[in-house]
């Protein structure tokens, strides 16, 4: 099992770094709500993004996307809420999803910017 969480913390590394050389500012990394907890929190000009990372080996058979389920962007939609109360954010927000693709010794990343909206209650 370490195997598999050494990964993810990896791929958070590269999505992190990712989204600093596009000009994203960090803000916070695994921040928590009660259970709930969102791999990256960052600006973008004038959004705050809540970004997803799913990390998987090139031989996982399912896209790492669809691990991003309704109850998981629910779950998120309740934490960026948190968030914008707590901290008093007044930008608009965001969901994105980072794909990081391990092949072989190399990484893919693949940004998925607006993968789902704030609609699920």
């Amino acid at each position: 099992m370490a195997g598999l969480h050494d990964l993810g913390k990896k791929g958070e590394d590269l999505a992190a770094a990712y989204l600093q050389e596009k000009g994203y500012r960090i803000i916070r990394r695994n921040w928590r709500s009660g259970k709930n907890e969102v791999d990256i929190i960052a600006e973008d000009g004038d959004f705050i993004v809540f970004a997803e990372v799913k990390t998987r080996s090139a031989d996982f058979l399912i896209d790492p996307a669809s691990a991003v389920t309704r109850e998981k962007q629910r779950s998120l939609i309740h934490l960026a809420e948190n968030y914008i109360k707590w901290y008093n954010v007044s930008r608009e927000c965001r969901f994105d999803i980072i794909r990081v693709i391990q092949k072989n010794d190399k990484f893919e990343i693949d940004h998925i910017e607006d993968a789902f909206y704030p609609t699920l209650r």
